[in-house]
C-alpha cells in the first residue's frame, strides 16, 4: 500500500461500519492513470508474441495518444493556472505539482517509446527486410534519387524563415515537425538562425529504395545548400511543439454555433505551447533560442532520440506484409443477406457486436435500405463522428432527395472532427436534410438511428438502432462496439421522445427502455446500485458488473465503494482511464479492476445489475465521468432478451476470468498484465458466427 494512501483501513480494521466517512485520499490520480492506459499500449509494442508490423502501429498509437494527452489534458492544467483556478485535485496534488510529476511520468515514457524503437522494434524489421534508415545509412544510388526527388517534389514546398532584425521568430504551429538551422555568411561571419518546416502533407517516412526508408527532415536537411545557397551550414536540429489545442465556445453567448467553431479552429494552431520535443543531439545555444522564444519551461522540454514524431509509423505499419500482421478474419452477418431486415426485426432484436459482426452489412444496410424503401417515410440520426467518405451521409441524402423527411443531429464540437462535421453539416443541408446541433450547452454523444416506415396494412412502425460506437465504417473494423438493433414499441417511442427533445423544446425525463443523459442516467445508475446493496442486505444474490472506456465520476465511485463496503462484488473492466482504487480493505476489498487490449480498440459500455434471471444489462454510449454523465445527451438501452444478456454475461464472465490476458490495478495504482489462456479478443474472432438472437451460442 502507497505511503499516499496511509488513511485507508488496514486489514484489521476492515469491518468499518458502512456509514463512515470515505477516505478523502480515495481517488487516485487522473492524469497518471492516463499516462498508465497509454503505457499499457507501448507494452503491446514491446511484446514479442504480437506480429512485428502490429508492434510497430502500436508504436504509432502511443505517439498519437500522447501528443492528445498534452494537446488537452496538459493544456487544460496550464489554463487552470493561468486563470487562478488552483485547486487540488481529487488526489491532493497542486496543478503546479501535478505538472510536474506528468511530464516526468510522460518523459520516461518517452524514452522508453524511443527505446523500443530504436532498439527492439528496428532491427527486427531489418531482420525481416524492412529497414528505417538515416541520411548516413543511404547507399549512392539512393542518395542520388532523393537528390531528384528533393529538387521536383520536395524543393517547391518547403519556406525557409530566417530569424534577423527584419525578420522575427517565426510562428510554429502545433505538432509540426521543424529544422532548427543556423548558417553563417562566409563574407561576414555573420551566423544566422532559420526554420525550415518540415511539410505535413509530404510522407513522414521517404522510399529510398526497395522497402528501405529515412525521415522526411533527413532528406531535407541533406539539401539545406539548396535552401540557403552561398551560406554555410552551421548545425540543424529537428524539434516540435505541442499546443493547447482545446477548444472554448461559450454557446449560451454565441448566435451561430458553426461560425463560432469555425473562428475559434482558426485560434485553435495559435494555442500556448505545452511541450517542446527536441533531438537530444541538439547543441545548447539552439536550445536556449528555442525556449526563449516559445517561452516552455524546463519541464516542458523533452530531449529524444530522433527521429521525432513517431506517429507516422502508420504508414509503415501499413506496409503490405500479411505475415507480419494479425490474420485477416471476415466479420459475422448478423442478418443474412437473402433475409429482409425490416421483416427480422419485426421477429425479434438483433444484437450485433462490432467488429465480429459486420458494420456494413447490418448497421450501414439498416440506413442505406431505410433510404432506398420507397414505404419508409422519415429517417432520424445523430452523427457524432464518421468516415471521409460515409456511406451513411449519402445515404441520408438519399433519402433527402427522394423526398422522405430526414433529420440529422450533427454534433460539430466532437473534439478534433469539428472541421469534417461542419463539413458534413453543410452538405446535409444543401441534400435537404433538416440538421440541428442538439441541446444548448451539451455534447450530443448518443449513438441513435429511427426509421420510420408505414408497412403494408397502413401500420406506423418505428425501426431503431441504439449503439455504443459513432456511425464510422472505417473504425467500426477497428473498434469494439454493441448495438441493438430492434422494432419493439417502447423503444421507438423512447427514441422519438429523444429526438423531440434533440430537435425541439421539451423537458422528458422519464423514458421506457432507455436512460438518458443529463436527465435520468446518473440517478438510473445511482439507484441501480442502491438496490444491488439492498438486495445483498436481504440475503439476495447481487453482483455489479460494468464495461467502460473510464471511471473518473467521484459519486458513481463513492456509491461503488458503498456497495463493496455492503459486500456486493463489484467487476469494472475498464479501458483507460480509473480513478477508483480497488482491494483496499474496508473500502473496495470487493472490487476488481481489469483492463484488455489488444488488436481491437475496446469501446463498448455495459452495465449489468443483479445476476441470473433478475439480471438488468444496458448497453450505449455513456462512460462514467462527469461530462457525460451530466454535459452530453447519452442513451443506454436495456437488453430484454434473454439469450443476448446471456451473450453480454458471459463476456463480461470471460473478461474477469484469470485465465483471460489482462491488465488487474493493484490497490497502489499500479497495473500488472496476466497472461492467460485465453485472448479475449482472438478467441471471439474464433467464435465470429456467433448470432445474437434467440438460438444464440454461449461464449465458453
Amino acid at each position: 500500500m502507497s505511503a499516499e494512501f496511509a488513511s485507508v483501513p488496514k486489514p484489521e480494521d476492515a469491518t468499518l461500519p458502512e456509514d463512515a466517512p470515505l477516505p478523502q485520499d480515495r481517488f487516485l490520480n487522473r492524469e497518471e492513470s492516463w499516462l498508465q492506459f497509454n503505457e499499457r499500449v507501448l507494452e503491446l509494442s514491446e511484446d514479442p508474441s504480437v506480429p512485428l508490423l502490429e508492434r510497430v502501429r502500436f508504436l504509432a498509437i502511443f505517439a498519437s495518444n500522447l501528443d492528445e494527452f498534452f494537446r488537452v489534458r496538459v493544456a487544460g492544467l496550464k489554463r487552470r493556472m493561468a486563470t487562478g483556478l488552483l485547486l487540488r485535485t481529487k488526489s491532493g496534488l497542486k496543478p503546479s505539482e501535478e505538472l510536474a510529476r506528468i511530464a516526468a511520468i510522460a518523459d520516461d515514457l518517452a524514452r522508453r517509446h524511443a527505446g523500443d524503437f530504436h532498439d527492439g522494434v528496428l532491427p527486427q524489421l531489418a531482420a525481416e527486410g524492412i529497414e528505417i534508415v538515416r541520411w548516413d545509412d543511404l547507399g549512392r544510388d539512393e542518395r542520388t534519387a532523393l537528390r531528384k526527388l528533393f529538387q521536383e517534389r520536395i524543393r517547391p514546398v518547403l519556406t525557409p524563415l530566417a530569424v534577423d532584425p527584419a525578420h522575427p521568430f517565426p510562428y510554429i504551429s502545433g505538432l509540426s515537425l521543424n529544422l532548427a538551422v543556423t548558417v553563417r555568411n562566409p563574407i561576414s561571419g555573420n551566423t544566422v538562425f532559420a526554420r525550415v518546416k518540415v511539410p505535413s502533407q509530404l510522407p513522414r517516412f521517404v522510399t529510398a529504395s526497395q522497402s528501405r526508408f529515412v525521415p522526411m527532415e533527413d532528406v531535407i536537411a541533406a539539401h539545406l545548400g539548396e535552401l540557403f545557397k552561398g551560406m554555410e551550414i552551421v548545425e540543424h536540429h529537428a524539434f516540435r511543439v505541442t499546443r493547447n489545442e482545446d477548444l472554448e465556445v461559450d454557446e449560451d453567448v454565441t448566435e451561430n454555433l458553426m461560425q463560432a467553431l469555425e473562428r475559434e479552429l482558426r485560434h485553435r494552431r495559435f494555442g500556448p505551447p505545452v511541450r517542446l520535443e527536441v533531438e537530444d543531439t541538439i547543441t545548447p545555444e539552439v536550445l536556449d533560442l528555442l525556449v526563449d522564444e516559445l517561452r516552455v519551461a524546463d519541464h516542458e522540454i523533452y530531449r529524444l532520440p530522433g527521429p521525432l514524431d513517431l506517429t507516422g509509423l502508420h504508414a509503415i505499419a501499413d506496409l503490405d506484409r500479411s505475415e507480419l500482421k494479425f490474420n485477416r478474419f471476415v466479420p459475422a452477418e448478423a442478418v443474412s443477406a437473402e433475409d429482409g431486415l425490416f421483416a427480422t426485426l419485426r421477429e425479434r432484436d438483433i444484437l450485433l457486436h462490432h467488429p465480429y459482426d459486420s458494420f456494413a452489412t447490418s448497421v450501414q444496410r439498416f440506413v442505406e435500405e431505410a433510404a432506398a424503401d420507397p414505404d419508409v417515410l422519415a429517417i432520424k440520426q445523430t452523427l457524432y463522428r464518421t468516415s471521409g467518405d460515409s456511406p451513411i451521409v449519402d445515404a441520408l441524402i438519399d433519402a433527402a432527395e427522394a423526398g422522405k423527411q430526414v433529420v440529422v443531429v450533427v454534433e460539430i464540437k466532437a473534439r478534433f472532427d469539428e472541421h469534417a462535421n461542419i463539413s458534413w453539416a453543410r452538405k446535409l443541408e444543401k441534400a435537404g436534410c433538416h440538421v440541428v446541433y442538439g441541446v444548448l450547452g451539451l455534447k450530443t454523444h448518443s449513438k441513435l438511428a429511427l426509421v420510420v416506415r408505414q408497412e403494408a396494412n397502413g401500420e406506423l412502425r418505428r425501426y431503431c438502432h441504439i449503439g455504443t460506437g459513432n456511425y464510422n465504417p472505417k473504425t467500426a473494423r477497428q473498434y469494439e462496439d454493441f448495438g441493438l438493433l430492434t422494432a419493439d414499441p417502447q423503444v421507438g417511442e423512447d427514441v422519438t421522445d429523444l429526438f423531440i427533445h434533440l430537435t425541439g423544446y421539451s423537458i422528458q425525463e422519464d423514458y421506457r427502455r432507455l436512460l438518458v443523459a443529463p436527465d435520468s442516467l446518473r440517478q438510473g445508475l445511482l439507484s441501480r446500485i442502491e438496490g444491488e446493496i439492498e438486495h445483498h442486505r436481504n440475503g439476495r444474490p447481487a453482483r455489479i458488473r460494468i464495461k467502460t472506456n473510464s471511471m473518473v465520476d467521484e459519486p458513481l465511485i463513492d456509491a461503488l465503494y458503498r456497495a463493496s463496503r455492503a459486500g456486493v462484488p463489484v467487476d469494472l473492466w475498464v479501458r483507460g482511464i480509473c480513478t477508483l482504487r480497488p482491494g483496499i480493505p474496508g473500502l473496495s476489498e470487493t472490487i476488481r479492476v481489469r483492463s484488455i487490449l489488444g488488436r481491437f480498440l475496446e469501446h463498448s459500455r455495459v452495465y449489468e445489475f443483479g445476476e441470473g434471471d433478475r439480471s438488468e444489462i444496458w448497453i450505449g454510449s455513456a462512460d462514467l465521468m462527469r461530462r457525460n454523465l451530466d454535459r452530453r445527451v447519452e442513451a443506454l438501452v436495456r437488453v430484454t432478451s434473454g439469450q443476448q444478456r446471456e451473450y453480454l454475461s458471459d463476456l463480461l464472465d470471460l473478461a474477469m476470468s484469470d485465465t483471460t490476458t489482462a491488465w488487474t490495478l493493484n490497490s497502489d495504482g499500479k497495473w500488472l498484465r496476466h497472461r492467460g489462456e485465453i485472448d479475449l479478443q482472438h478467441h471471439l474472432i474464433a467464435r465470429r458466427r456467433w448470432r445474437a438472437v434467440d438460438d444464440a451460442t454461449s461464449l465458453d
